[in-house]
């Protein structure tokens, strides 16, 4: 199997300044909107609004909430990350390879376990809730 042909454009000047953080907020819009091409990307984005609906319903209290958040933009990070480590194993390696077998298990290794522990966290909100019924 060939190689897809790619087109070879000259490396953009670098930005600086302040127009590097408008630049920057631009590359993270573009990652997501790639990341939105991502089944568990979307699966992760519509579990946070349920979520964060059970906790209203049992009464969590805002340290669960903020808690919530950081585990949730954690989990974004690693699910882009491993996106990033799928896409540069493809280009790479077109055809089976161990190597890429091994990246890409260990980039969803890497998801699932944070996976793990928003799971781990919410359960212990739920059964804390529980418990003081």
């Amino acid at each position: 199997m060939k190689k897809p042909e790619t087109h070879v454009q000259p490396k953009p000047d670098r930005i600086t300044g302040a127009a590097h953080i408008f630049a920057a907020a631009g590359y993270s819009v573009s990652g997501v909107r790639r990341l939105w091409h991502e089944t568990a990307f979307r699966h992760i984005v519509f579990a946070l609004p349920v979520i964060v609906v059970l906790f209203a319903a049992i009464g969590a209290n805002f340290a669960d909430y903020c808690i919530l958040l950081i585990l949730f933009f954690s989990l974004v990070a690693v699910e882009a990350l491993n996106t990033a480590i799928e896409c540069i194993v493809d280009h790479l390696a077109p055809n089976w390879e161990e190597f890429a077998r091994d990246a890409k298990d260990l980039g969803s290794l890497a998801t699932m376990c944070l996976l793990g522990a928003n799971a781990v966290f919410i359960v212990s909100v739920l059964v804390r809730s529980l418990a003081q019924i």
